[in-house]
């Protein structure tokens, strides 16, 4: 009896031990599944360097972690795509900055006319204020990686060739963008690039602050044939985001492995942007459009006019005890030093 009683107890201690293990190990060994949302449309080449992003993270991982792709605003929407993979709706999204804009003061630096000539240098700018300020108010996600666009020209449908031109215009501007539109005497109007074509197609703006890279990847080369030259104007600075939780829940090693990723598609992704650009000025070309500057003066004058716009970001920031005036600075010099 006795015998059968140790039998049962060890048998019983076995099966205990199973029951605990068994489940963490198929947790850890499980396939991991997460939702990465984009507003790019499908066949855009930023869209199909972020679905890379995703298979690479799959097979970089052993099949461990796949990644579903929702391009074209089909899971949420880019204003909104922030706040999504905070709450967990979505697990990694794409977005600008601007899309909500007063959300991070600080980081607002990059959407101000800083002199950012090639979306490379701004790529690597962004990624290295990130590594040296790691700002608070982006604490409630993971970073993937900053990225920028290629510096903002104007575009519309009738030539602008004097800052004159400009004043009461209604311009489609993004973000920290409005600002500047302001104070060149235009009316800024706020929303997505994805709604730019119908915006202008039917009359709602006259024009837009934009990238080539748009007259091409959003087809805005259909319905504008003018483009003014903006010397050191905007930039619009865009992130890949991650909830918070779902990031702290990968095993380290997956953690290490999608670090290493994201360090080279910052590098793919700014170099992109500047291939971008040139084809969409191609494109741009090809379909009638005309190219116009300002006159010397009126470059100065502008300058001139963006100037207020860096000082009212240093004031703003001091007061909520930001360090703007530092984040500036570190921005100038990195473009000095770094700008070949």
């Amino acid at each position: 009896m006795k015998k059968r009683y140790g039998t049962f107890c060890v048998v019983f201690f076995c099966l205990s031990i199973i029951s605990i293990v068994t489940p963490a190990r198929l947790a850890h060994s499980a396939e991991i599944t997460l939702t990465y949302s984009n507003f790019f449309p499908p066949t855009n080449r930023v869209s199909v360097l972020s679905e890379q992003w995703c298979k690479e993270v799959e097979k970089r991982t052993n099949g461990k972690v796949k990644v579903n792709y929702f391009p074209g605003s089909a899971l949420t929407k880019p204003a909104q795509t922030y706040d999504a993979v905070v709450k967990g709706i979505a697990d990694i999204g794409l977005t600008f900055v601007g899309y909500t804009r007063g959300r991070f003061p600080l980081t607002a630096a990059f959407e101000l006319p800083i002199g950012i000539r090639t979306a490379y240098e701004g790529t690597k700018l962004a990624n290295a204020y990130y590594e040296k300020f790691r700002p608070k108010e982006l604490d409630d996600v993971k970073i993937i990686y900053f990225h920028s666009s290629p510096p903002h020209h104007l575009f519309a449908k009738k030539p602008i060739t004097t800052l004159a031109d400009i004043k009461g215009l209604k311009l489609r501007a993004g973000g920290s963008a409005a600002e500047g539109v302001e104070a060149l005497g235009a009316v800024p109007v706020s929303m997505p690039m994805s709604d730019a074509y119908d915006a202008l197609s039917k009359g709602v703006v006259d024009g837009i602050e934009s990238p080539f890279e748009a007259m091409k990847g959003f087809r805005l080369a259909d319905v504008v044939n003018n483009c003014t030259i903006l010397e050191d104007f905007y930039a619009g600075l865009a992130f890949v985001v991650m909830n918070k939780k779902k990031w702290d829940a990968l095993p380290p090693e997956i953690k290490e492995t999608i670090d290493k990723i994201n360090v080279e598609w910052a590098e793919k992704q700014g170099k992109l942007w500047d291939e971008l650009e040139l084809e969409g000025k191609d494109v741009f070309l090809q379909k009638g459009g005309k190219i116009h500057t300002f006159s010397e003066a009126e470059y100065k004058q502008l300058a001139e006019k963006m100037d207020p716009i860096l000082n009212q970001y240093v004031e703003e920031t001091k007061k909520m005890g930001l360090p703007g005036a530092e984040v500036l600075k570190f921005c100038k010099d990195y473009l000095k030093a770094n700008r070949k």
